[in-house]
């Protein structure tokens, strides 16, 4: 919470960021119904007309989420697939990095939109779109390393309903025994094994 710095008082409205943080916030820790005007405002210690300097009403705000969510997780989901990788394995080892802490790729972020959408049906369009743009994704890494398009399609799902499967249990792992079932991951997602050098150069960045 930032310090109450009322704008009758100091002229400070606040920022973009600031109230999109506050939101972001809000529906992870509470829920959709949690995002509302007032209760932003007092989470941030500023007057609620401060809002309206940054959004035009809480409509705004809530699509300025998805939008974050958008660039944020699928963005990063993306971007992995399409690192540069010497092999498959290495492909698949960029990928699966992004769900861990620091890859980018928010957890919890993803969680609460998947739990907005089971209330509105334009937010589960939007998620269906995040989805298949995901899905896509890793189609494409598949299909670099040669895979034929069924393989690759299989392959692809196997890797992102697990991941998703991870989220919506909301599995608690440490990060030693999430790093030692990889190589089985890779294995079982890409049909080989990672090398040795490749699982070094993988959990180097993690530790």
């Amino acid at each position: 919470m930032t310090d109450a710095r009322d704008i009758t008082e100091t002229g400070w409205r606040g920022s973009r960021e600031g109230w999109l943080d506050a939101a972001k916030s809000a529906l992870i820790e509470s829920g959709i119904g949690a995002v509302k005007i007032q209760p932003l405002a007092e989470r941030i210690g500023l007057s609620r007309t401060s809002f309206y300097w940054f959004f035009k009403d809480r409509a705004a705000v809530l699509d300025a989420l998805l939008e974050d969510w958008e660039a944020t997780n699928t963005g990063a989901l993306v971007s992995a697939c399409d690192a540069y990788a010497e092999t498959v394995q290495e492909a698949v080892l960029n990928l699966i990095a992004v769900f861990l802490d620091g890859g980018g790729f928010e957890a919890r972020f993803d969680f609460a939109i998947r739990g907005w959408a089971h209330q509105s049906d334009a937010v589960r369009a939007r998620v269906a779109q995040a989805d298949e743009t995901r899905l896509a994704a890793i189609r494409a890494l598949f299909a670099r390393y040669g895979y034929d398009g069924d393989e690759a399609d299989v392959r692809a799902r196997t890797i992102y309903l697990v991941q998703i499967g991870y989220i919506s249990m909301q599995v608690e792992e440490d990060l030693e025994t999430r790093l030692a079932r990889f190589p089985h991951y890779v294995q079982t997602y890409t049909g080989q094994p990672p090398t040795a050098n490749e699982m070094a150069r993988f959990t180097a960045r993690f530790r």
